[in-house]
C-alpha cells in the first residue's frame, strides 16, 4: 500500500476551476511572463491552449492592468474567428487563460517558410477576419494589433485572431489617443497621434494582407523614424510582380483599406460600412452566409503531421526550466501581497465557459491531434458586458514582446503601448 504523500490530491469538479483539472501536454509557445502549453481537461478530455503569466515579472514589468484587461476583455468575446477564452483562474505565482486550440501555427510561421502565400488563401482569411473585426467593433472593442503573429490556424485552416493584451474599449462620444500595437501595422492617425477609433483595424487588416501575398509589408524603413514617415507619406506603391500575385478586384480592396483618410477607407462606417466590405467584387467567391459557420472548405490546410510551431519551446521547457509548471495547493498570504499582487488577486476572478453557456465552435469534427481529445457541445453563446471605456487616460508606458500568442509566437519588433486604462 502506498504512503499517504503519494495518492494523488482530490479533485472538486463542482468547485473553480484550477490546475488540478488539466493534464499538463507540450510546451508550444513563450511570451514575455510565461508560456503556452496544450492541456487536457481530466473530465471532459478536450483539448485546450493553455497561457500561464508569471505574476512577479507581470509586476515587475508594470504589465498587471494589461493582464486584467485582457482577462476582462475575453469574457466578454464569443466569435467563430476569435480564439475565445474557455477557462481563467489563478495560483500562488501563475495567472492562466484556457484558451481555444489551434494546431494550424500563426501566419507568421507559414509566411516565412513560404515567403508568400496565394492570392485566394489571403482572401479567405482576410473574409474571416473582417467577420472577427465587424464582431469586435460591433461591441466597441477594437484590437489594436493585429498582425500575422496574431492570426492562428485551426487544423482545418481557418484563421482566428488572438492576443487581446492591449485591446481596448472604445466609445462613438471621443477618440483614443494612446500611441499602442507594432509600428509597422499601425495606421497613419495613430502614428501621428490624430486620435483614432476603430478603422485603424482595418488599415492593419490591409498590411497584413499586403504583406501575405507580396512577402513585404507596403510600407518600410531602416529606422523607426523612416517607418514611421513611410506610414504617414509614402504613396501607395504594388511590387512589380503585382499581375502574377493579385488581381485588380483584390488591389482595389487593398487600396481602400490602406487609404490614409480614415473617412474614406472601407468599413469606416460600422454597419453600412462591412456590407460594402463583403459586396466588393474580390469576395464574389466567398459564401458569407456559411462563413461564419465554417462549413466552406479552406484553400490551405495545415500538414497535421508536422508541427506547425517552434520545437524548441518545448526543448527549453525540458532542460531549462528551474521551476517547471504544475499544480499546486494555494498558500497563499494576503496580508503579505503587494498592491499590484492584491490587484491581481481580486480582479484576474475565476471563468469557466461552461457555466456562462458559450458555445463551441468546433460541433461537427474532433481535434485532430496526436492525443485524442473531443470537442466541446455546442450551447447558446452569453455575452456578460463591462463598462464601455470612454478614453485612454492614467498613463502607463509598458514594452510587451508579445504575450504568448497561443501557438508559436514569432515576431519582429516589440509592441509598444501608452495609456492603458486599467480598470477599477
Amino acid at each position: 500500500m502506498g504512503g499517504v504523500c503519494c495518492r494523488p490530491t482530490p479533485i472538486d469538479w463542482d468547485g473553480e476551476v484550477n490546475l488540478f483539472h488539466f493534464q499538463l501536454l507540450r510546451c508550444v509557445g513563450k511570451g514575455a511572463f510565461g508560456k503556452v502549453r496544450v492541456v487536457q481537461h481530466k473530465q471532459s478530455r478536450d483539448l485546450y491552449a493553455l497561457k500561464y503569466i508569471n505574476k512577479t515579472k507581470c509586476v515587475r514589468m508594470k504589465a498587471v492592468p494589461n493582464v486584467v484587461q485582457e482577462r476582462r476583455l475575453l469574457e466578454e468575446i464569443d466569435h467563430p474567428f476569435v480564439v475565445n477564452m474557455r477557462y481563467a483562474f489563478q495560483d500562488d505565482e501563475n495567472c492562466f487563460f484556457v484558451l481555444d486550440l489551434m494546431l494550424g501555427g500563426d501566419l507568421r510561421f507559414h509566411l516565412e517558410r513560404l515567403r508568400s502565400i496565394p492570392e485566394d488563401v489571403v482572401r479567405f482569411y482576410v473574409a474571416q477576419l473582417s467577420s472577427g473585426l465587424a464582431y469586435l467593433h460591433s461591441i466597441n472593442i477594437i484590437h489594436r494589433d493585429i498582425k500575422p503573429d496574431n492570426i492562428l490556424l485551426d487544423d482545418r485552416g481557418n484563421a482566428h485572431l488572438t492576443d487581446f493584451n492591449i485591446a481596448v474599449h472604445y466609445s462613438d462620444k471621443k477618440m483614443l489617443h494612446g500611441v499602442a500595437g507594432s509600428l509597422a501595422y499601425m495606421a497613419p492617425e495613430i502614428v501621428a497621434k490624430r486620435g483614432y477609433t476603430y478603422t485603424i483595424d482595418w488599415w492593419s487588416l490591409g498590411v497584413v494582407a499586403f504583406e501575405l501575398i507580396f512577402g513585404r509589408r507596403p510600407f518600410r524603413g531602416r529606422t523607426n523614424t523612416d517607418l514611421t514617415y513611410s506610414i504617414v507619406k509614402d504613396p501607395l506603391k504594388f511590387p512589380d510582380d503585382i499581375d502574377t500575385k493579385l488581381s485588380r478586384a483584390g488591389a482595389q480592396v487593398l487600396r481602400s483599406l490602406l487609404e490614409r483618410d480614415p473617412t474614406k477607407r472601407l468599413t469606416c462606417k460600422l454597419e453600412e460600412g462591412y456590407d460594402e466590405f463583403q459586396q466588393q467584387p474580390w469576395f464574389q467567391s466567398i459564401d458569407w452566409s456559411t462563413l461564419e459557420s465554417k462549413e466552406q472548405t479552406a484553400p490551405f490546410i495545415p500538414d497535421p503531421k508536422k508541427a506547425n510551431f517552434d520545437a524548441s519551446h518545448e526543448l527549453e521547457e525540458l532542460l531549462l526550466e528551474d521551476n517547471p509548471l504544475k499544480a499546486r495547493q494555494r498558500k497563499l498570504n494576503q496580508d503579505t501581497l503587494s498592491d499590484e499582487m492584491r490587484q491581481m488577486e481580486d480582479q484576474f476572478t475565476p471563468y469557466d465557459f461552461r457555466r456562462m453557456h458559450r458555445r463551441s465552435y468546433y460541433p461537427h469534427t474532433q481535434i485532430v491531434s496526436n492525443i485524442t481529445g473531443t470537442s466541446s457541445s455546442g450551447m447558446i453563446p452569453s455575452r456578460p458586458t463591462t463598462p464601455a471605456m470612454e478614453h485612454d487616460s492614467n498613463p502607463l508606458v509598458h514594452v510587451n514582446q508579445h504575450s504568448a500568442a497561443e501557438l508559436s509566437p514569432h515576431h519582429e519588433e516589440k509592441v509598444i503601448t501608452r495609456e492603458k486604462q486599467p480598470y477599477s
